[in-house]
């Protein structure tokens, strides 16, 4: 037999092998599982440490992507994965934010939870959170980090919440297993939050790449290492339902980044989301002085003209082009600014909706 045959002959085997394991009737967990359960004990600090400290070291090895060596290997994953599931449903949670629905998790014992930018909206607005046991509290939006879909939430209804650990993805590696939860389609009673297992199939600094299956109502919703420690954040989900994209969770930690979270500042655009004005600059002129508008463009929409001098923007002085391309960089698309110009020797006022920027701009 070829090696190559081997390879493929092996992944067979294994994949049969734990298809079959975790298929079982006697085995509560699956390859996308509703988990239902006891409610979570409130004084709880992180309820998978437990279970993540007893990992044997061959067991590491199979969890961390080596193949496994037969059925006892599989035994020992399916074991650790329904010890581990037991333990971390209790720290997602659904999340509503005015009419929609997604999912998130809690990172602290006094309720911070972590979530997608696209899922909490907006900073200072009022949200619920339902826990494991259906009991639903009260919270709020704080800060988004939209270029990576990262946003944060808090529970503002007193009490010591189960939460898990943050774990590191700078270390996540290709082949290593995974498990995404959430709420899909909402919070449901009957059913509880729902188990994805999977594989970690591409990490840099901006997402992790996974084959855990996700789907509308999961955004939000925390991805686990096999240690029970959170490595990212469910946030878009692909044309193929086995190739989705969710936030590392170095991107709540890093540049400063939770400082501004807790503060409630909001940066940056969510992909495919960044602002448009559609003119170009004078490069012969030190002032943010027009020279082209763009066919199609919000500028062209509300009058403005090459030869335009933007000398505000909103409440703030516009000096040279780049800071009228830094001021239209802090908004959003669709927002409404006021702009003031000089064309000629006349001052005007303009108000201005903002685009989306097409992607060929």
């Amino acid at each position: 037999m070829t090696p190559r045959v081997h390879r493929v002959v092996h992944g067979l085997v294994f994949w049969t092998l734990l298809g079959c394991l975790l298929l079982a009737p006697c085995a509560p967990t699956a390859l996308s599982l509703a988990i239902g359960g006891d409610a979570a004990d409130s004084t709880a600090t992180n309820p998978a440490a437990a279970t993540a400290s007893a990992i044997s070291q061959s067991l590491r090895s199979v969890l961390e992507g080596a193949a496994p060596m037969g059925v006892t290997d599989l035994r020992a994953m399916q074991g650790h994965v329904q010890k581990l599931t037991d333990q971390l449903k209790k720290c997602t949670v659904g999340v509503q934010v005015g009419p929609a629905w997604g999912s998130g998790v809690i990172i602290s014992k006094d309720g911070y939870v972590l979530t997608a930018a696209h899922v909490a909206g907006r900073p200072n607005r009022e949200c619920k959170f339902t826990l494991d046991d259906g009991k639903e509290v009260d919270g709020k939006t704080l800060g988004l980090f939209r270029t990576l879909d990262a946003g944060l939430l808090k529970i503002t209804t007193p009490g010591n919440y189960p939460f898990a650990d943050i774990g590191n993805s700078a270390k996540v590696k290709h082949g290593q297993w995974c498990i995404a939860m959430g709420h899909p389609g909402g919070y449901q009673s009957e059913r509880g939050s729902v188990l994805r297992l999977g594989q970690i199939l591409y990490a840099d600094d901006e997402a992790i790449t996974t084959n855990c299956t996700l789907v509308g109502g999961d955004s939000g919703g925390p991805l686990f290492d096999m240690e029970g420690r959170v490595i990212g954040i469910n946030s878009r989900i692909a044309e193929r339902l086995t190739s989705n994209m969710h936030v590392p969770v170095s991107a709540y930690k890093e540049r400063d980044a939770w400082d501004r979270l807790v503060k409630g500042d909001a940066w940056g655009h969510l992909p495919g989301h960044d602002p448009w004005l559609g003119v170009g600059g004078d490069d012969k002129s030190k002032a943010a002085k027009i020279a082209t508008v763009k066919t199609g463009s919000p500028a062209e929409s509300y009058g403005l003209k090459p030869g335009d001098v933007v000398v505000g923007f909103d409440d703030r002085e516009i000096a040279d082009f780049s800071a009228l391309t830094e001021a239209v960089s802090a908004c959003q698309p669709n927002e409404s600014v006021v702009l003031k110009v000089r064309r000629g020797d006349e001052l005007k006022t303009i108000r201005v909706r903002l685009g989306r920027k097409p992607e060929q701009q």
